[in-house]
């Protein structure tokens, strides 16, 4: 399940780059909005990496950087969500994601949802250490991803189609 896509490398010299960043970042504020209207939503569905996975894979490291930290700064100052104890967690998280995802497009030159879900379980796995080490506790760490495994399921799957969908523009 492969489909061609034409992706960019585009640079912070390009206006293009910061109004692609904008309009991810619009998505991770809304998105999560509605995914905490659910108890628990955040942590189970992690909303606030759906877009930056997006944005890297599709437009290249820069988008998604500027995606992976904005999005979480400004939904913790706006929303305060996340809370600015766990914001250095999602921020790493959100950038690890943000590399993991460009390196595997750039790699797989294509949509496939290998690429993705090497690019989820990458992020995911290098940042739940890093949540560990962070809290101290690694215990919460791996409870953490274990509840969010339907959120990965859906960065990998809706990821695909939204991708797919996308791959013509």
């Amino acid at each position: 399940m492969e489909t061609s896509v034409k992706l960019y490398s585009l640079t912070y010299r390009e206006t293009k780059t910061y109004l692609f960043a904008l309009l991810f970042i619009a998505g991770n504020l809304i998105l999560p909005q509605l995914c905490h209207m659910i108890p628990g939503g955040g942590l189970m569905w992690l909303p606030i990496y759906f877009f930056t996975l997006i944005a890297a894979y599709k437009y290249g490291l820069k988008v998604g950087l500027l995606t992976a930290v904005l999005s979480p700064l400004l939904n913790s100052a706006l929303f305060g969500m996340p809370t600015i104890a766990f914001l250095p967690v999602i921020l790493v998280k959100s950038a690890l994601l943000a590399v993991a995802a460009s390196y595997a497009a750039h790699k797989f030159a294509r949509v496939s949802m290998v690429a993705l879900l090497i690019a989820v379980l990458g992020y995911q796995v290098v940042g739940t250490v890093f949540q560990g080490l962070y809290q101290s506790n690694f215990m919460l760490a791996l409870q953490n991803l274990q509840v969010a495994v339907p959120g990965m399921l859906i960065q990998v799957v809706g990821g695909y189609f939204l991708l797919k969908a996308i791959a013509r523009r």
